[in-house]
Parts: structure tokens; C-alpha cells; sequence
């Protein structure tokens, strides 16, 4: 069992919790992920590490509330307990050589993209931030990201906060100036990674995108997170939990990554309406 030491609201569906788990606190770094049964009879979930703690054996880990799993974790408090937490997984994001990096995150994709950030302001890299949400009720970590960003660019989708667009619009603009970036590191939404690689695609700048998205397993033995890559003009098949997350956004299939991730919808909100119809009335 594994104790909940600090719980966070951060949006109306999106939570953050510290987690005492020692061993994976002293292990983890930055792009990994750990994987998570909510109690004995739960399913098991894969949840991108953002952040560590090893002096205090905390792991820190935010969730979207979108299927009946992480609805059930957020019914969770601190000072509870869950079932499992088992890690870290995947592959670190490369990091050595990069001096110049922008990082793209995109809704809660940026509660993965955060450490990352973090990790290259640590290294001593000019780290350009750019996060996106919807809207203004759904930012969340601008704070954190401002600490670790020599600039920082916050768009909504609908202009109710910072500047309105989408996260490709300040990306366009720095490149069309001659701004230049070793690295590309865009995480979010599938159909968000796939236009950032796009818009840096003309001026041949390397993209890393964060294939979290699409795991599920988190072992490679379901195969939902399968990938086409096209390498060397073949097209391979990876899995994100094992050989990645992290993958050349230049050799990503995104059309076929977007159309597996749409067959889960209407299990994960049935599944989402059915906890939440457990948990009324209850306090």
C-alpha cells in the first residue's frame, strides 16, 4: 500500500497527488512513467511521473478525470492509500547535448511536459515553454512553468486568458524571426503533436513527441499502444511503453495513432458515468 502524502486540485478534472513510493522516488527521471491499481480490484494505469522528491521518498503524478479508474482515484485523500504503484518505466527524455530546447505542452499533457522542463533548467539549457489549454478555467502549472522558462508563452484555445491560439502560433513565430532550438519536445493532445511537428517541419528542426497518450497496459503485452514508424522509408511497428514514449515526431503514423485512441471513448465514459453514479451521496 502506498500512502497519498498531498492531494491538489488543479482544475475541476485534472488532480495532482504525492505519493510515498521511496524506491521509484530515488529512480525516476523525467519522461518516465509508473503504473497504478487504485485499490485491490482496480485495473492497472499508466501515469507519467511529474516529479520527484527523493530526499522526502515522494512521487508526484497528475490525472485527468476521464474514465472510471481515475475517477475513483480522485475520490481518494490524503492520508488514504492506494493498491499499487510500480515503476519507473520507459525510457528518460534525452537530454545530453540539447542547449537550447522549446517544450510544448498541451492541456494536461503539460503535467508531463513540466519536469521535463524542469530537468533542462537544471542542466543549464535556454528553456522556451509553451502551454495550451482550452481555456482559462482548465490552465493549469503556469507558476511552475515560469520558474523553470526563460520565456514562457500561455495560449487559450478561446482567449479568456494570456494570448488566444493554439500552442503552434508563438512556435510559428519564433521560427519565422530565426529563433533557433536544438529540440522540439511536444506533449499533449495526439491531434496538438501532430501540427507542432508540422509547423516545424519547414525549418527542419528536430521534434520530440511524447507518445503517452495511447498506453494503456503499460507492459507492451496488450499492443493498444502499438505505433508506425516510418524509419529509413520503412514502416516499423514500436510500442510506446517499452520503446518509447518519447519518438521522432518526423516518423510518427498520427492518423492511425488518433484512430485507435478513438475506440476507447465510449468505454471510458461509461465506465466514468458508472463510478460516478457509485459515489453519489457519498461523502
Amino acid at each position: 500500500m502506498y500512502k497519498i502524502v498531498r492531494k491538489r486540485v488543479l482544475n475541476p478534472t485534472v488532480t495532482q497527488m504525492e505519493i510515498a513510493a521511496p524506491l521509484v522516488a530515488r529512480k525516476a527521471k523525467p519522461g518516465q512513467f509508473i503504473i497504478l491499481r487504485a485499490d485491490s480490484e482496480g485495473e492497472r494505469i499508466p501515469l507519467t511521473v511529474a516529479g520527484t522528491n527523493p530526499e522526502e521518498g515522494t512521487v508526484k503524478i497528475i490525472f485527468q478525470i476521464v474514465g472510471g479508474t481515475t475517477e475513483l482515484l480522485n475520490h481518494k485523500e490524503e492520508g488514504g492509500y492506494i493498491e499499487d504503484f510500480v515503476g519507473p518505466l520507459g525510457k528518460p527524455t534525452h537530454t545530453d547535448g540539447i542547449k537550447k530546447v522549446c517544450i510544448v505542452g498541451g492541456g494536461v499533457g503539460c503535467a508531463i511536459a513540466m519536469p521535463v522542463a524542469q530537468e533542462f533548467h537544471r542542466l543549464g539549457a535556454d528553456v522556451t515553454s509553451i502551454i495550451g489549454f482550452r481555456s482559462k478555467d482548465l490552465l493549469i502549472l503556469e507558476d511552475e512553468f515560469k520558474e523553470c522558462s526563460n520565456t514562457l508563452h500561455v495560449m487559450t484555445d478561446d482567449g479568456s486568458y494570456a494570448h488566444q491560439g493554439n500552442v503552434t502560433v508563438p512556435l510559428k513565430e519564433m521560427l519565422e524571426s530565426g529563433k533557433e532550438f536544438d529540440m522540439v519536445i511536444t506533449i499533449g493532445p495526439l491531434i496538438m503533436m501532430k501540427f507542432v511537428v508540422a509547423a516545424a517541419k519547414p525549418f527542419n528542426v528536430p521534434v520530440t513527441v511524447s507518445m503517452n497518450p495511447i498506453m494503456i497496459d503499460g507492459t507492451g503485452m496488450c499492443g493498444c499502444c502499438r505505433l508506425t514508424l516510418t524509419e529509413d522509408g520503412q514502416r516499423v511497428t514500436k510500442f510506446a511503453c517499452v520503446d518509447g514514449p518519447d519518438f521522432n515526431g518526423y516518423e510518427v503514423d498520427f492518423d492511425e495513432a488518433m484512430s485507435r485512441g478513438r475506440m476507447y471513448f465510449d468505454y471510458e465514459r461509461h465506465a466514468h458515468e458508472e463510478t460516478c453514479n457509485l459515489f453519489k451521496g457519498v461523502k
